[in-house]
């Protein structure tokens, strides 16, 4: 699991530094547009709100680029978005959950659909692979929050399964149906989180060598590179010495 989690962090490093900010903000005001309609525009009365106001806030998005997404939202031409879950295989035969915002089910289909075959994947229906991941909250913390025998007693005392510290931060895992109350707690005790999410952990990985890699990295980064698609996830891992290659 460590090799997983330092790609992970490896990984969100660089799509933080290669990514255009206004990308990053578009997703995330879709995600808050989203969440103030199904739940109305209060963050204290709307959790899936509150939390995707908290990760906007992490990645610095403008308090009032926050504002006019939960005003967006309760407009009588509000854009309508489908949540849609894709699922997949990639190079070696690497399970893949993509999770989209969309105003335009057939055109993210397609998309997503071209982008698994043009690297070696293919899409299947949906449980397809889903059956092989756990939903679980995933809370995320800087280096700066404690040291791993802090944040470690925090997590305990919240209500957490399990914690990854290393250089790059913390990550917490929990219960899906107590990500509100984990974060709460944490909160209370270490301050406000990086990003608080729920998430699609996988139960087993699947090693894959360099070029096999090297492909999954290419299309995971041509997924999430979609304007539509939030999230994508999966169950690969490689060596340490593989990951130095590949993200040097």
């Amino acid at each position: 699991m460590a090799g997983h989690s330092q790609f992970k962090n490896i990984m969100h490093r660089k799509g933080r530094q290669d990514a255009a900010r206004s990308k990053i903000f578009a997703k995330l005001s879709r995600e808050i547009t989203v969440a103030a309609k199904l739940g109305g525009p209060d963050p204290d009365s709307n959790p899936r709100l509150r939390l995707a106001v908290q990760n906007a806030r992490a990645q610095s998005m403008p308090k009032d680029n926050i504002q006019r997404a939960i005003n967006r939202s309760q407009g009588g031409d509000a854009e309508n978005y489908d949540e849609i879950r894709y699922e997949g295989y990639g190079p070696g035969g690497v399970a893949v959950i993509v999770e989209a915002l969309t105003d335009n089910r057939n055109r993210t289909a397609a998309s997503v659909r071209s982008t698994f075959s043009k690297f070696g994947g293919n899409m299947g229906e949906t449980g397809s692979v889903s059956f092989m991941f756990d939903r679980v909250g995933e809370i995320v913390y800087k280096p700066e929050a404690g040291d791993a025998d802090t944040v470690m007693e925090a997590a305990i005392e919240a209500g957490a399964d399990d914690v990854i510290s290393d250089e790059t931060g913390h990550t917490i895992i929990c219960a899906f149906e107590d990500i509100g109350a984990v974060s709460a707690a944490l909160t209370e005790a270490l301050g406000e989180a990086e990003s608080t999410k729920a998430i699609w952990k996988p139960q087993t990985m699947t090693e894959l060598d360099e070029d096999k890699a090297s492909t999954m990295l290419k299309l995971i980064s041509a997924l999430e590179d979609d304007d539509d698609v939030q999230n994508v996830y999966s169950n690969f891992e490689v060596s340490d010495e593989v990951l130095a290659r590949l993200t040097s």
